[in-house]
């Protein structure tokens, strides 16, 4: 009953404040917390749990109500290295971070 995203574009510093408040939560509860948070990653691990959830339906036959979140982590991705021109002729760089999040839902 896993699920992954990878390669979300945001730094996981920014993605593990929205992970922090679901660890160990029922699914439902979880839903409903990050319906509400003000972060933008809250849409997309609302998705991952959403599909973890109809991953165990659909291959073990679970009701999704009866499922919590076991663990999720937040892992670095790819970083994509870009420029920004500078004075005199000098780029400084940019670096744009990824993330890898995977989530494990469990029976209660």
């Amino acid at each position: 009953m896993k699920a992954y995203l990878k390669n979300y574009r945001q730094s996981p510093r920014k993605v593990r404040l929205v992970t922090d408040a679901i660890k160990g939560k029922r699914v439902p509860e979880a839903l409903a917390i990050l319906a509400f948070m003000p972060k933008r990653a809250s849409r997309q691990i609302g998705n991952l749990i959403t599909s973890a959830a109809s991953n165990a339906e659909h291959n073990y036959k679970v009701d999704p109500s009866t499922l919590s979140v076991e663990s999720i982590t937040v892992d670095m991705g790819l970083v994509l290295k870009r420029s920004m021109p500078r004075s005199r002729g000098m780029a400084n760089p940019i670096h744009k971070h990824t993330s890898n999040v995977s989530v494990v839902l469990s029976v209660k």
